[in-house]
């Protein structure tokens, strides 16, 4: 008998993975944001220079560390839950409450948010969009294509999410080590 896990957790451990070194590079962009901005401010108010490309580089960073960042998020279940009941549910009922959410709401919230940017996005990059501000940066559509990369990566983790929850359900995981809460 093999060692090697299912195929199905071998690639919910795949998005995992993804998610998480794609987060852990959006969340090293907030050091640009605090040298980027402290930039800004000293050009601006302290030499009278403006740099807008500059301001609009840290705007690109600040929503791709958001939205970027979100699959990672979930997956480290460190975004906001309001959990009075869920912290007390054992791990199966647990995964059970997560597969109904993930299948409820996420991936349906997911779909909606692509399916409705979808033009926003195509019709931006098929005119190659760029600042309407002067001395701005000159890919617009690359900032737009942000929205897609939060559908993307919330969309794969909700699909590993409801996969390792499954695996739960069915006694195949192992109970985890640190509870949510």
């Amino acid at each position: 008998m093999s060692d090697k896990p299912p195929l199905l957790l071998q690639l919910a451990r795949i998005i995992d993975a993804l998610n998480k070194r794609f987060g852990q590079a959006c969340a090293w962009l907030t050091a640009f944001l605090v040298i980027g901005t402290a930039i800004v401010v000293v050009l601006r108010y302290g030499l009278g220079i403006g740099a807008t490309a500059l301001q609009e580089a840290v705007l690109y960073a600040h929503a791709l560390v958001f939205m970027g960042a979100a699959a990672w998020t979930l997956q480290r279940n460190a975004h906001v839950r309001v959990d009075i009941f869920y912290q007390k549910f054992s791990s199966k009922r647990q995964a059970l409450v997560d597969i109904l959410g993930t299948l409820l709401f996420l991936l349906p919230l997911c779909l909606f948010l692509g399916w409705s940017s979808w033009d926003y996005v195509a019709n931006s990059w098929a005119t190659k969009e760029a600042s309407s501000e002067s001395g701005g940066l000159h890919f617009v559509y690359l900032q737009k294509s942000i929205i897609l990369i939060l559908v993307a990566g919330l969309v794969l983790q909700g699909i590993s999410d409801i996969i390792k929850a499954f695996y739960m359900l069915a006694g195949r995981l192992p109970e985890p080590e640190v509870k949510h809460g």
